[in-house]
């Protein structure tokens, strides 16, 4: 519903930066504002701000692949169009006022084509930046100590992914890549906290490379996940999902996939590594899938479990931090926020989580939340980075504390 009132906004503003195209085109030369000019541009670009739109409607195929990521781009370059076409618009008009600025000098055409050459210059570079960084995967390393008896372990190496949002933007190259990137590091343990999927297993590539693929993960003790928001299958158009209030669902093959990929998916269950450390996977908390109509507090997952034991959590957003430390566990692992992904959303995300990405302490427990392999939406990354994170986790056995 929300997409519905959204979309006069988007042609709004769409009209807007196209009008100004129109007569920052003529302005470069007068042949450029002639009509079959102003009607190629147009078509160009309506084509373009139309095509996340005409690849949800077209069927599922190579082709509707080709438009998709064309629209997902276009959705981050348009949103660096506008910032800087606003941006100068509006220091035009505060320039204006100042009576040491010359307003023939501000009026003259030459500075109008200078000032939207830099704007689209700017819109280019900053997008071409944003698919580059968004293709660099970077390992971050933590080292925590938790003040319990490991049993038969005296540390643990975990790799934490999350959000690769395997669809249209993510493949077979960028698993593989992750791959690489966590059997550097000899992991324990490997842990995804959700969003696996991009809302859609007929988006993937390749099902059963990219399964072939994850199967390359070398853990001594496994690899676990747990779902997040977007392991249902539902149709998405710019970010917004449809289908109204039914009970949304991973598709079953999505679950045949993980298991394909030698994943455990774990659905407000746990497991026991080595006999010694706790690893409770909870469902997304907006939607927990498939057999879950409310998932348990965070008391009610600790209470099954042996609280001397050290206590992992898998959960995909850092809800309930505060609720989870006090009930006794000590790592909580997550993922979801993509750290904002795309200046500006990484300023508005440290402002909404309060652990948007890295390591916070909680009393005894520590949250630790990874900005996500993949991507969501624009295939780009600003002011972000993409990563796996690779923590080493000490356990301190009580007469060692004394």
């Amino acid at each position: 519903m929300i997409a519905v009132y959204l979309a006069p906004v988007y042609l709004l503003v769409n009209l807007y930066v196209l009008r100004w195209l129109f007569r920052w085109l003529g302005a470069c030369h007068e042949r450029l504002g002639r009509p079959w000019a102003r009607g190629t541009a147009a078509f160009v670009y309506a084509f373009f701000a139309a095509a996340v739109l005409i690849g949800f409607l077209m069927p599922t195929g190579r082709a509707a692949r080709a438009v998709r990521r064309i629209g997902n781009w276009w959705l981050g370059a348009a949103l660096y169009l506008i910032l800087t076409v606003a941006f100068a618009d509006a220091l035009r008009l505060l320039l204006r006022r100042c009576p040491w600025v010359s307003r023939e000098l501000l009026s003259s055409r030459r500075t109008f084509v200078l000032a939207g050459a830099a704007c689209i210059l700017a819109t280019i570079g900053v997008s071409v930046y944003g698919l580059i960084q968004a293709g660099i995967l970077h390992t971050t390393r933590y080292e925590i100590t938790v003040e319990k008896d490991g049993g038969a372990l005296d540390d643990l190496r975990v790799v934490l992914a999350a959000d690769l949002h395997l669809g249209y933007n993510t493949g077979c190259g960028r698993m593989a890549e992750m791959v690489r990137k966590i059997n550097e590091e000899h992991p324990d343990l490997v842990v995804i906290a959700g969003d696996i999927f991009d809302n859609s297993y007929e988006a993937l590539d390749d099902p059963e490379q990219l399964a072939s693929i994850l199967r390359g993960i070398q853990s001594r003790y496994g690899v676990y996940a747990c779902y997040g928001n977007h392991d249902v299958e539902e149709k998405v158009l710019a970010g917004f999902t449809f289908g109204g209030g039914r009970e949304k669902a991973s598709d079953p093959r999505m679950d045949a996939f993980l298991e394909q990929a030698g994943i455990r998916l774990l659905r407000e269950e746990y497991a026991l590594i080595a006999d010694s450390v706790y690893l409770y996977g909870r469902p997304d908390a907006r939607r927990p899938g498939r057999g879950i109509a409310v998932r348990k507090t965070p008391e009610e997952c600790m209470a099954e479990l042996d609280r001397s034991k050290p206590v992992l959590v898998l959960d995909h957003e850092p809800r309930e931090l505060q609720e989870l430390a006090d009930a006794g566990a000590d790592v909580d692992l997550c993922g979801h926020t993509h750290d904002g992904q795309m200046f500006p959303g990484n300023l508005i995300c440290r402002l909404t989580w309060e652990n948007a990405c890295g390591c916070l302490k909680k009393g005894n427990m520590y949250n630790i939340v990874t900005s996500g392999v993949g991507v969501f939406g624009p295939n780009m990354r600003v002011g972000t980075q993409a990563e796996i994170c690779s923590i080493t986790i000490h356990f301190q056995r009580p007469e060692t504390a004394l």
